[in-house]
């Protein structure tokens, strides 16, 4: 059984408030923020509001095409028209969700330069980078699988099974 380390609401709120204080403090600013269904969902809505940069959604996890291969297409072409976006998600922790993005939208034509990656969680031997994080773990020490406010209603069996879903990541 894994151990379920809660996020508060007020520690999401901190961290909100730490990711849009670092954007607001670099040169590179996005032109749409695009939240990663389902984790990236909550917090690219509260990042939204936090900064004012427009809010896109995405969801690979579901497998429909529509809202998944074919939007990060139409993501693609708009920042080979100079459009800049930055992805966020709840947290990098194996680095498959951030790899695969990035490969898909490169593949698409993409220019890498204008594609980030937010995420709340960075797991220091993820397999991917962020440029953007509130907070670094390192899942050879905290094997913990983090249940974020917005996750707090789903039963606790539920959660299990998410989490143990991929041993790898928690054990």
């Amino acid at each position: 059984m894994p151990t379920f380390s809660s996020i508060s609401h007020d520690a999401f709120l901190a961290a909100i408030d730490t990711l849009a204080t670092t954007l607001a403090a670099d040169d590179w600013q996005p032109d749409h923020l695009v939240g990663i269904g389902r984790g990236g969902l909550v917090p690219g809505t509260f990042l939204s509001h936090a900064t004012g940069v427009p809010l896109l959604t995405i969801d690979l996890s579901a497998g429909v095409a529509d809202f998944g291969d074919a939007l990060v297409d139409r993501l693609a072409a708009r920042t080979a028209d100079g459009a800049r976006l930055l992805f966020v998600d709840d947290i990098n922790d194996s680095g498959a969700t951030i790899a695969r993005l990035r490969e898909r939208t490169v593949a698409a034509g993409a220019i890498p330069a204008n594609i980030r990656f937010a995420v709340l969680i960075d797991n220091i031997r993820s397999t991917a980078t962020v440029e953007y994080r509130h907070r670094r773990i390192d899942r050879s020490v905290n094997k913990d699988w983090f249940v974020f406010p917005w996750e707090a209603v789903a039963p606790q069996a539920r959660l299990a099974a998410d989490a143990n879903a991929v041993p790898g990541r928690i054990a």
